[in-house]
């Protein structure tokens, strides 16, 4: 029931209202002084509209805008004072893999591993929160105080990012999830190689104005795009008029990488009869196309020679002495027609021709390879049912899972975007429950790639909350039920990550490439406030006893692992780099990746320590800033390493 709205009717809201109806559009969402939004009127857009010539206004231009857009702008471009924290009770094979889980926003994220991974990933690919006005988005304001913010906020996830529901009354319906997303396609499009892969699953509801933001982020000359629809739900799901059974990937792709592209499902190929039909297709019509192929044994062996004008077979299917056939292009009906090509064109396509043998006769076929990639995915291993809710809900026992992607659908956008000669990352920062960590393990396990990944997942709670839909309730509940048998807190992420566990399990114990690696194994990181102290006072406000405190600038509930993974973000190195813990003259010290890094957090560094780890001749060393025996050995470090070590970078906490 719709509740009244105590209040006179707003008129040119109304009136503006019965003008979109009539000229869509002229009319679009914009701010007035006090920021509310409303709907306004193109004015010079709808005299153009009302005339049958050119009117005089603002210069046209091709682009998309909204309501938000700048202030998602500045989002991208803003710093945050946090880092990475990791957990190696979560992980697997911590030590030796080379894949990443990081836990929390996305956005975050992607800011923290910017630097690390500034045009080195191969893929991303991304199934995002569809616009359906019932999921949840992520709206940041960062015009607002934190106080200001916290009062605001309804819903707060753990990491300190508001997540609300955009409800499609809402007047900024669209604005909002361009712009809870932009930010991190902004980011994400420097982290992609040159010759990088760009994919993303939407739906009907956003494909149009999707397309729109890819193509503005990716709109040079060295991008090119296309559109596959995959049907994923063969039984439809019911909308207003239509019941739908497909949704799209976007494809953004490097131009001269086509090639790659096109070899995508091998085995989807254009089969045709080599006999040619239709007018112009006799004997006559080109003498060099009427030849008879050789087949024994069901396999074509040889291609025969042109015969003589005068020369007629007697049936379309000879039979020879040897027990090979003779089959020449002659129709049902007996009449002498021709094959496609000529017989000097065929040598060069006869590995793609197959002799099909029917009750009576043997039809030779052509198994022409397209050279494109098909633009409808229709295979049955592409419903996200079977193969995604059903499949997540067998490998942990009763976490059904709504809507999962295919495994498949993911499986085919990799093999499509990668290749398996050599190391390539790939990376989802939605991560869901981790198909795409799963299609790449199994990718990996078929034919012996060397493919990472980087999945990127917030712990959003798994709640009943607001949730009407009765099938989704009781998929919520087992999820929950699965958890708890797990011991694990009631989120999204705990589902991702015992996923790939258990699918790295199910992937070993399969037939595996000979040249596969068999890393299955997951480095997880959360993200965090800064390692470092806050400081929220005014000078004037500072306080003798705040100054011993300002002694360790570093918070008492973080580990020597935590700061080293700061410094490691900080510095821009990869973040499964291997990582060595040993004990040098009593302190502990971290040797990542051998001497790329060498790094003590320890206090009481003494000269002699140091001496001993220029001798390994790092690429960088790092301490702790108050870590040193006396202001002395921390004045003389640099001088130390000058002379053992001149190539090290110095650096403290």
């Amino acid at each position: 029931m719709k509740k009244m709205k105590l209040q006179s009717p707003d008129l040119s809201q109304d009136n503006i209202a019965k003008i979109r109806d009539l000229f869509p559009g002229c009319v679009t969402e914009a701010a007035d002084e006090s920021g509310k939004l409303l709907l306004a009127v193109d004015f010079d857009q709808l005299r153009q509209e009302l005339s049958d010539h050119i009117v005089e206004g603002p210069q046209e231009r091709y682009h998309l805008n909204w309501p938000g857009k700048r202030e998602a702008l500045i989002t991208a471009n803003a710093p945050i004072a946090k880092t990475l924290r990791p957990s190696r009770d979560e992980s697997v094979d911590y030590d030796t893999t080379q894949n990443l889980f990081i836990e929390g926003d996305n956005l975050d994220a992607l800011k923290l591993l910017q630097e690390n991974y500034l045009g080195k990933v191969k893929l991303i690919y991304i199934d995002p929160p569809y616009n359906t006005g019932g999921n949840l988005i992520y709206k940041n304001d960062f015009h607002q105080s934190s106080e200001e913010f916290l009062t605001s906020s309804n819903q707060m996830d753990k990491s300190g990012g508001q997540l609300v529901a955009n409800t499609d009354s809402n007047g900024r319906f669209h604005s909002d999830w361009l712009s809870s997303i932009y930010p991190s396609l902004r980011i994400a499009r420097s982290m992609l190689k040159s010759d990088g892969v760009f994919v993303c699953a939407i739906d009907e509801n956003e494909f149009s104005t999707l397309s729109l933001v890819l193509k503005e982020l990716f709109t040079t000359s060295s991008w090119d795009h296309g559109y596959v629809s995959v049907v994923h739900n063969p039984r439809g799901q019911q909308g207003k008029n239509f019941s739908y059974v497909n949704e799209y990937l976007i494809f953004i792709y490097p131009k001269d990488q086509k090639k790659h592209l096109s070899d995508f499902l091998k085995d989807e190929v254009d089969a045709r009869n080599l006999r040619d039909s239709g007018t112009e297709s006799d004997r006559t019509d080109a003498r060099n196309c009427f030849y008879p192929f050789i087949v024994k044994n069901g396999k074509i062996v040889e291609i025969g020679d042109v015969p003589q004008d005068s020369f007629h077979p007697s049936a379309a299917n000879v039979k020879r002495e040897d027990g090979s056939f003779e089959i020449w292009p002659i129709s049902e009906a007996g009449d002498e027609k021709k094959w496609r090509y000529a017989r000097q064109s065929v040598e060069a396509i006869f590995s793609d021709l197959e002799a099909k043998q029917g009750r009576s006769s043997c039809q030779i076929i052509f198994n022409k390879r397209t050279g494109t990639m098909r633009s409808v995915w229709a295979k049955a291993r592409y419903d996200s049912s079977e193969y995604g809710t059903k499949l997540v809900d067998e490998l942990i026992d009763g976490a059904a899972f709504s809507f999962p992607k295919s495994l498949w659908a993911v499986y085919d956008c990799l093999f499509a975007g990668t290749q398996p000669d050599e190391e390539q990352i790939v990376l989802d920062f939605f991560a869901g429950s981790s198909t795409t960590a799963h299609a790449t393990m199994k990718l990996n396990a078929d034919d012996g790639g060397k493919r990472r990944f980087i999945m990127v997942q917030i712990p959003q709670e798994i709640s009943e909350k607001g949730v009407t839909n009765p099938v989704i309730k009781k998929s919520i509940a087992r999820a929950k039920s699965a958890l708890n048998k797990l011991g694990r807190p009631h989120t999204i992420a705990e589902i991702s990550k015992e996923r790939i566990r258990r699918a790295g399990v199910k992937i070993l114990e399969g037939d595996c490439h000979p040249d596969w690696n068999k890393d299955v194994g997951f480095r997880v990181l959360k993200i965090d406030t800064s390692n470092m102290e806050d400081v929220y006072y005014r000078p004037d406000e500072v306080k003798q006893a705040d100054l011993l405190t300002a002694v360790d600038n570093v918070k008492p509930d973080r580990t020597a692992e935590d700061l080293l993974f700061q410094v490691l973000v900080d510095w821009g190195v990869d973040l499964t780099l291997p990582i060595r813990r040993e004990t040098v003259q009593g302190k502990t010290v971290f040797f990542v990746d051998d001497n790329a890094l060498v790094a003590c957090f320890d206090a009481g560094i003494t000269e002699d320590l140091v001496k001993e780890l220029a001798r390994h001749e790092p690429l960088r060393v790092v301490f702790r800033d108050n870590g040193f025996v006396s202001d002395a050995v921390k004045i003389n470090v640099e001088q130390i390493f000058r002379q053992l070590s001149p190539t090290t970078d110095v650096k403290s906490i």
